[in-house]
């Protein structure tokens, strides 16, 4: 256990590896990552691994979009081959407030540099062959989009930041930030305690306890999203984008010779439990059945369970508490965490710094909620 450090960052998933890598990399010393579990073990290993800059809100259409260049020099900063995809990201609209509203975003993404663009069905079928385009009344795709190995950024991310002198403590679970009036003056652990002024939050699903050991509130709480993987698919498109049926959330891409697939399920309720189960298979048959019937015949070989890490306008968590001093926090994601991870270890890195990040990030504050001003994210999964 190291007796001291500048900062300690709580969480060892995309946002936590990438915020110890981007300070160690700026030359901070002393920065310890601490995980209860091994890396990537949490919210990160169970996404679908998508990276898109297609957002309603610009601040994430500019993380997104930043992101994508940090993960396409990914291997010549870090060493570790991600497995990225750009085919592209493909949102199927059925509605006419829905091409309305992607019509506006599509706007709005052009003009911050996203090259994306608005589709009639047809188009969107032959990007997309396994879908049926009954009832479709267009789509947007952005061909920059696409999806890579989240558990190999992770890796990467932390390789690169012990080279660059951060320590990565496994198995150590935090279980007390200590404070003397409104500094903190350390984190206390299973194994030992580390002095430090600095506590950043990148716990995830977990992030409102850990929040709450300093004094701050962090709105989040854990919600149940299952994938489903299926066998090989013969003649798949070798440039099938992320295909997302926006009425339903039902979203496939390929994984290996096949197919991961999933969407969200209204019955779930908020909580920890990760187990499996083949209740959503039925609404999951029906959305394959109204939009990409060719799914139904595909065998199911495998799936997992994740958590997002959901807030009350799914959308971020990022800044710095106000209530006591060197309490950062970057969570509450909502399902876009591991593909805005890059860029939040930018802003993350900056706010440490006291420099100011290539994006203000202040909207995004956890204060937003008392103060009625949230800052909801129209086009989450």
């Amino acid at each position: 256990m190291t007796a001291h450090a500048s900062a300690v960052v709580v969480g060892g998933g995309v946002i936590g590896t990438g915020i110890a890598y981007h300070l160690a990399r700026a030359g901070v010393p002393d920065v310890v990552l601490v995980e209860r579990d091994e890396l990537a073990s949490g919210s990160t290993s169970k996404a679908a691994g998508g990276v898109r800059a297609q957002f309603s809100d610009e601040l994430n259409i500019r993380l997104g979009a930043r992101s994508l260049e940090a993960f396409a020099r990914f291997e010549q900063d870090t060493g570790y081959d991600i497995g990225l995809h750009r085919v592209g990201y493909l949102f199927l609209l059925s509605t006419p407030e829905d091409v309305t509203a992607f019509e506006a975003a599509v706007r709005l993404q052009n003009s911050l540099g996203v090259p994306s663009r608005i589709i009639d069905p047809a188009e969107a079928r032959e990007l997309s062959p396994l879908i049926s385009t009954d009832g479709l009344l267009a789509a947007a795709y952005s061909p920059d989009d696409g999806h890579c190995t989240p558990e190999s950024v992770v890796h990467g991310y932390a390789a690169a930041a012990r080279r660059h002198g951060a320590r990565i403590l496994r198995h150590t679970t935090v279980t007390g930030i200590e404070r003397h009036g409104d500094r903190i003056t350390g984190v206390t652990t299973n194994a030992g305690r580390i002095a430090t002024d600095t506590v950043i939050c990148a716990a995830g699903a977990w992030s409102r306890a850990v929040g709450a050991m300093a004094g701050v509130d962090l709105p989040v709480e854990p919600l149940r999203r299952q994938i489903a993987v299926t066998a090989p698919v013969d003649a798949l498109p070798p440039r099938l984008p992320m295909t997302i049926d926006f009425t339903t959330s039902l979203y496939f891409h390929t994984e290996g010779p096949g197919l991961l697939l999933g969407m969200s399920d209204p019955d779930e309720r908020p909580g920890f439990d990760t187990s499996t189960h083949d209740r959503w298979i039925a609404r999951l048959a029906d959305a394959m059945r109204h939009r990409a019937p060719a799914l139904l015949d595909l065998r199911r070989t495998g799936g997992w369970a994740g958590l997002y890490e959901v807030t009350p306008d799914h959308n971020a968590l990022i800044g710095e508490a106000t209530s006591v001093s060197r309490f950062l926090y970057a969570t509450g994601f909502s399902g876009h965490g591991f593909l805005q991870g890059p860029a939040v270890g930018e802003v993350v890195r900056d706010l440490y710094l006291g420099r100011v990040p290539f994006v203000d990030v202040s909207p995004l504050s956890a204060g937003r909620f008392v103060a009625g001003a949230p800052r909801p994210e129209a086009h989450r999964v």
